[in-house]
């Protein structure tokens, strides 16, 4: 009768012990099975992101908290840079050069995109003034700003001597 109670005991050790090993492995299914299923969830959200970047269709642009600004005298007119130089940075702008253009005959004043946020080309024709037609893309990596102001003979029509 003893060998019965024992073997009766013995059964439900071993059962109690194979349910709870059970119980950690199917916990330890479901938690491998969640991590897949987020991980092709992100490889899915890169692939649709990348194939809309390489469509052209991208979140509309923000501009940047600090954007540096390249002043260009494309006009002649004297010290004309000067005073653009110092509405802009009155503005917040961050001018980190004021210079000539490589000629003085531009009738109207360009604001040039070289990063690729032409957000921020705008944000700043917005300031000066300058109409949304005037505001191009050049892209150049061997810019270290934002954003080119060519000043053309249209310079005082813009907002800096209004």
């Amino acid at each position: 009768m003893e060998k019965n109670i024992s073997k009766k005991t013995a059964n439900k050790s071993v059962d109690l012990k194979t349910s709870t090993n059970n119980l950690f492995l199917n916990i330890a299914i479901f938690v491998l099975f969640a991590l897949i299923l987020f991980m092709l969830y992100s490889i899915y959200i890169k692939f649709s992101n990348s194939k809309n970047v390489e469509s052209g269709i991208t979140n509309e642009q923000i501009a940047s908290d600090i954007i540096q600004v390249e002043v260009l005298n494309g006009c002649g007119v004297g010290g004309i840079a000067d005073r653009f130089t110092d509405f802009l940075r009155n503005n917040k702008f961050d001018v980190v050069n004021v210079a000539n253009y490589i000629r003085f005959d531009m009738d109207e004043t360009l604001v040039i995109d070289r990063r690729g946020n032409k957000a921020n080309a705008y944000s700043v024709a917005k300031s000066l003034g300058v109409k949304k037609e005037n505001v191009i893309q050049q892209l150049n990596d061997d810019y270290f700003l934002d954003v080119s102001i060519v000043i053309g003979r249209d310079y005082f029509t813009l907002q800096p001597l209004k």
